[in-house]
């Protein structure tokens, strides 16, 4: 039984991997996010009377509130998911996705080993590899070379926990996922938004020619990579979680408005953003052959389940789009 410290655990892959440690283990969680816009503790309802639970407001940026957190807790492993991550907002202003994605990493490696925690697993993404031809894969060994803002502090955090592991001797493993989806996922993101959308009737918006391409993990199988490096990973190492799920975007959408049945009308395209990358695939091999890890879901397969999630959950995403979810906190914890 270990003590894990999960940061930014009511976001979308956090408040999933939350629940898998306390359904399918005895480790005591204590989550901590800041709850920003992304953050919602509606994601965790059915969590947060479990006994092996704490919930802690505080913002990884600010030392002294770590220092409070990791004097109090004493976790034995972090488990770093608190990043901004929508690459449209870091176009528009990166200034706090390098407060939060390069500090706020820097801050609790910096606690992390004061307190001498045992491990620190850093979530990590793909796009800190840049971006891909038309064919070939993004290996652990791929040179990091990011192409937007919010992939550049990715990068720049996956480079302080290298830093730590090597000038520190710190236990610290480095997890690189590519796209995720399923239940709880903020519906600003590419295959929420658009189920949402096409059940309101409302048009789609695809980025260019809708030709850009993504590798697909269900973010069931990217939590149980990362757990799986959280207890069997090799300090100083990177582990790539891919789906083998290459899909075009408008691939995507078109079998969202299948599943819903809705016509292809809907899909209205607009001007690429800056910095677009081509194509993302992640290779996993090594994950597979050193930690027994493999995806468990079929893209097909996984999609359909996350329509129709979003299809039983209406009130969830609609409550995250009129902003109503923000109240739940003070409901719960009072306003403080």
């Amino acid at each position: 039984m270990s003590k894990i410290l999960v940061t930014g655990g009511a976001g979308f892959i956090g408040s999933n991997f939350v629940r898998m440690l306390l359904q399918g283990s005895d480790h005591h969680v204590v989550n901590v996010d800041a709850l920003t816009y992304a953050g919602n503790l509606e994601n965790l309802v059915d969590c947060e009377r479990h006994e092996r639970y704490a919930f802690v407001k505080a913002d990884i940026a600010d030392a002294a509130a770590m220092d409070a957190v990791f004097a109090a807790r004493r976790p034995d492993v972090v488990v770093h998911f608190a990043a901004e991550s929508h690459v449209d907002r870091s176009v528009l202003d990166a200034t706090a996705f390098v407060r939060t994605n390069v500090i706020g990493t820097q801050v609790l490696l910096d606690k992390a080993r004061v307190f001498k925690t045992q491990r620190f697993v850093h979530v990590s993404t793909d796009e800190v590899y840049g971006s891909l031809g038309a064919s070939g894969y993004f290996t652990e060994e791929t040179p990091i070379q990011p192409n937007s803002p919010y992939s550049a502090s990715k990068a720049s955090s996956d480079l302080m926990v290298r830093a730590a592991v090597h000038t520190h001797h710190m236990d610290c493993v480095i997890t690189r996922c590519s796209n995720n989806y399923g239940p709880f996922q903020f519906p600003e993101k590419l295959i929420p938004l658009m189920i949402a959308n096409a059940m309101e009737g409302k048009k789609l918006p695809v980025y260019g020619d809708g030709k850009n391409v993504r590798d697909w993990i269900h973010v069931v199988d990217h939590c149980a990579g990362i757990k799986k490096a959280m207890e069997q990973g090799r300090a100083g190492e990177v582990y790539n979680f891919g789906g083998d799920a290459e899909r075009e975007n408008l691939f995507v959408v078109k079998e969202i408005l299948r599943l819903l049945g809705k016509g292809e009308d809907l899909i209205h395209y607009v001007k690429d953003r800056p910095g677009h990358d081509r194509r993302y695939a992640m290779d996993s091999s090594k994950a597979c052959a050193t930690l027994g890890w493999r995806p468990a879901h079929t893209f097909e397969g996984g999609l359909r389940e996350t329509v129709a999630w979003y299809q039983q959950n209406r009130q969830w995403w609609e409550r995250v789009r009129s902003g109503a979810y923000q109240d739940y906190y003070k409901q719960q914890y009072g306003a403080r």
